[in-house]
């Protein structure tokens, strides 16, 4: 059997990077989508935004929720490697559905309104979800389940960060 690909998505403040680091500590390999892939571009063409530099202050998140996507290229040519046995992508982006079907499974981490409102209260400023404009978009997001893959398997990100890591391996044997 090849290699396995599978994403972890979810809103901001589910634990998709806590997930991502748990897993890394257990000597999986990961790719941070957020931090290894994704760029502010046009939703519908992919090409990069004028000024699309992560370091350049965003003035409407809205714009920029709607505008943060992955570079599908990178995407296709980390799925086609062949040199680990498992991969997972660990991250959101509005462009999923271009290359969506490259994975083996999808999950989407899920949390209630209470623990995410606890999980970003306690994120500092300069981290997404650490200013109120952010924690606004997100509790948007979350209520609506708008830009969450559909036909993915849903995982309780509420539990312990062990537990969930655990939850997704055994989803990841059952399905390979």
């Amino acid at each position: 059997m090849g290699v396995r690909n599978y994403l972890i998505e979810g809103v901001s403040g589910t634990g998709k990077t806590a997930v991502a680091a748990e897993l890394q500590r257990r000597g999986y390999h990961v790719i941070h989508g957020d931090r290894e892939l994704a760029y502010r571009g046009d939703p519908e063409t992919g090409e990069p935004l004028d000024g699309s530099a992560d370091d350049k202050p965003i003035p409407d998140m809205a714009f920029a929720h709607k505008h943060h996507l992955w570079d599908v290229g990178k995407v296709k040519s980390l799925v086609a490697d062949r040199s680990h046995p498992i991969s997972f992508f660990c991250g959101g982006s509005r462009n999923f559905h271009r290359f969506i079907d490259l994975f083996d499974e999808v999950f989407v981490l899920s949390v209630d309104l209470e623990t995410l409102n606890s999980r970003l209260a306690s994120r500092p400023e300069d981290e997404f979800g650490g200013k109120p404009a952010e924690r606004d978009v997100i509790m948007r997001l979350h209520a609506a389940q708008e830009d969450i893959p559909r036909n993915a398997v849903t995982i309780d990100a509420t539990a312990p960060l062990v537990r969930v890591v655990d939850d997704i391996l055994s989803k990841c044997q059952k399905s390979g």
